[in-house]
């Protein structure tokens, strides 16, 4: 089988396409036919060698969390699902022992990590983590949603985001924030989104955005922000400067959600701010397997519309890197097996 593997940590440049023998499902596990993956920042990440999750000595390595397609074989024990159905992957991997696997939520795994492998033209994973596919979902659309879909709805629960709340969205054009302005409108809440882009920024509220704001410039977003409303959430996939921003900008009681590092992996705040306002600061990561089965639904239902930028078949992986490095994109990157 083909597979676009990491074989250098330099960026784009470090992709290649390559030949890897194709794997036998065994106890518990599913072959899956990949038709389509979608890559995110955390692979990024790894390509560019700012990840301490793989280092040279693991070279190559394939990444993709976001798999959907078709079930080949299965394993011993298997009985979810048979060859032939049309599944979704959730890549949570988690130890199923800990307190949070039995009592959730199961992204607190004392263990959690992440499924790799995707970017092939057949994967290998634990059959339980396989969601059923309705006719009416395409896997293109399906391979959007594990990680960044799920990752804002989960931000969004954890902001207690309530109908006819404002929700201040900061890079708001990524796919995170794409995400948690969509779901937030779906939710019935009010959004502020930021870019650097206008024409960004246009296609945003074409997907839902109340309001948005054009720039990058801390100081110069929290005057615009705060002549729109008291935000009474904050959903921060960027960390960095805009850490203290969301914070500053919060209503009394209000909860800021950080899941990501874009803008820096330290952040200052004002201590006095954070406790004599009550506010809150949570971090996140990813979300359950019940939530991405709702999402699945949402789409079905016809109540969220996943954002695809782009499909790049799996020979040019590293063009859709080199797409997601330059920033040039809205919505979600998705290699597809062509």
């Amino acid at each position: 089988m083909r597979a676009a593997a990491f074989t250098d940590l330099i960026g784009p440049d470090g992709v290649t396409l390559v030949e890897r023998p194709t794997p036998d499902p065994g106890p518990g596990e599913a072959l899956v036919d990949v038709e389509a993956c979608s890559i995110n920042r955390h692979d990024l990440w790894i390509l560019d060698g700012d990840s301490a999750m793989v280092d040279p000595s693991d070279l190559p390595f394939v990444t993709g969390l976001d798999v959907a397609g078709v079930v080949q074989a299965v394993g011993d024990g298997v009985t979810n699902v048979d060859p032939g159905d049309r599944v979704l992957l959730c890549p949570n991997q988690t130890c199923g022992t800990c307190r949070f696997c039995r009592e959730g939520p199961e992204n607190l795994c004392d263990s959690f990590s992440l499924y790799h492998g995707g970017l092939a033209d057949e994967a290998c994973v634990d059959a339980d983590r396989l969601i059923s596919l309705p006719d009416d979902v395409d896997t293109t659309t399906a391979a959007t949603l594990p990680t960044a879909y799920l990752t804002a709805h989960h931000m969004l629960r954890r902001a207690e985001a309530s109908p006819g709340d404002l929700v201040f969205v900061p890079g708001a054009t990524g796919g995170v924030g794409v995400a948690t302005v969509q779901l937030a409108d779906a939710f019935g809440c009010r959004t502020v989104g930021t870019s650097s882009s206008e024409s960004k920024l246009d296609r945003l509220a074409d997907l839902g955005a109340d309001h948005t704001v054009r720039g990058t410039d801390p100081d110069r977003l929290r005057d615009a922000v705060a002549d729109i409303g008291t935000p009474d959430a904050v959903i921060n996939h960027l960390g960095g400067a805009y850490t203290d921003l969301g914070l500053d900008l919060l209503r009394r009681g209000g909860r800021m959600v950080i899941c990501g590092r874009t803008a820096g992996d330290t952040s200052e705040i004002d201590i006095p701010n954070l406790f004599l306002g009550h506010k809150h600061v949570v971090g996140s990561t990813m979300g359950t397997q019940p939530e991405l089965e709702r999402l699945v639904d949402l789409v079905a239902a016809g109540d969220l519309d996943p954002v695809v930028d782009r499909t790049f078949p799996l020979a040019a992986t590293g063009d859709a890197f080199a797409a997601m490095k330059e920033r040039e994109t809205l919505g979600k990157l998705v290699v597809t097996m062509d």
